[in-house]
């Protein structure tokens, strides 16, 4: 995160705690008339376009009250998607079995740039299983950025979430 996101993730955190929501990225960049881009997400993982619109008033509030940046931006709340960053060590530890595309800071053996199937993470190491190296080390710490990758299985694997989350709340609404 650059120095302007990271200090909007401080001036925000607390407020999108305390509605609730579970902060996932800040971005801020662009053009003429840059974007801060607000991803957060209920701790079930949802985040229905309500949730985007109140957790944007709230926080539009509080930025016009701090004025962390300098002159005009776009703000932009939304949820990380399906093909979602993976930012937190929880996000790694939940997608294990998915690919991913991972981007660390500095090279490892050559390379910057790792693509494939997450297959263990133990809050320090990732291990991910590459079709042209095997099964790679990364360090936690030096992971840049990483997002899962938009596959059938990983579209199934959601849909049967949500299948679940709404057969519970159908059950709950019929009790």
């Amino acid at each position: 995160m650059s120095d302007a996101a990271n200090n909007i993730a401080e001036i925000i955190e607390p407020t999108v705690s305390a509605l609730g929501y579970e902060l996932i990225r800040v971005t801020y960049g662009g053009g003429r008339k840059p974007t801060l881009q607000i991803m957060a997400e209920k701790p079930d993982g949802t985040m229905g376009v309500e949730d985007c619109a109140k957790l944007s008033r709230e926080l539009s509030l509080i930025l016009d009250v701090e004025d962390p940046l300098p002159g005009e931006y776009l703000l932009e709340v939304s949820s990380p998607g399906i093909d979602r960053p993976l930012t937190r060590p929880k996000d790694f530890e939940r997608w294990i079995g998915f690919d991913a595309k991972v981007e660390l800071e500095a090279q490892l053996d050559g390379r910057r740039r790792f693509r494939g199937r997450l297959t263990a993470f133990d809050g320090e190491t990732l291990k991910i299983e590459t079709d042209d190296e095997g099964v790679v080390a990364l360090a936690y710490g030096e992971i840049a950025k990483a997002k899962l990758l938009l596959t059938d299985e990983l579209l199934e694997a959601v849909q049967k979430e949500a299948a679940a989350r709404n057969g519970n709340a159908q059950a709950a609404d019929d009790a």
